[in-house]
């Protein structure tokens, strides 16, 4: 949790992402249309390159602790990729529900057909009584 009252990490996570994203001369309209501020998002995006996000930390602005544009649109370029992967990987498993849902709604069909051939052959005959194989019991 940060100390962002209403947003998870996560969440601030995906709307800096968001913004990120957003294409030349439009991130301006972006923040204007969101239910915070531009300061507030300014504060995001140096807790989540710069600090610690989790814990709402943000570094002092020293030379050697902030990161240049060009290392946030690598990090902007990796989570790209990142969620690529995972796009990649959720149509991947969608594929093997979809395949594994015919399967199943064919096994169903096969065991449909298994029950209607089942019903339709006629009984077995009733067989009489065994006989006892000693024969009859004599009295003596």
């Amino acid at each position: 949790m940060t100390g962002t009252p209403g947003y998870t990490s996560a969440e601030i996570r995906e709307l800096v992402h968001e913004y990120q994203m957003q294409p030349h001369g439009t991130k301006r309209a972006w923040v204007a249309r969101q239910p915070f501020s531009r300061y507030q998002l300014q504060r995001w995006r140096k807790s989540l390159y710069e600090g610690d996000l989790d814990r709402n930390l943000i570094p002092r602005e020293h030379g050697g602790m902030t990161r240049t544009p060009g290392e946030w649109s690598a990090f902007e370029k990796a989570r790209a990729q990142e969620l690529m992967e995972h796009a990649a990987e959720v149509a991947r498993l969608q594929a093997r529900v979809d395949q594994l849902e015919q399967s199943n709604e064919a096994l169903g069909k096969a065991i449909g057909l298994l029950h209607q051939l089942n019903v339709q052959e006629p009984d077995t005959a009733v067989t009489s009584e065994p006989q006892d194989s000693f024969g009859r019991k004599t009295s003596s």
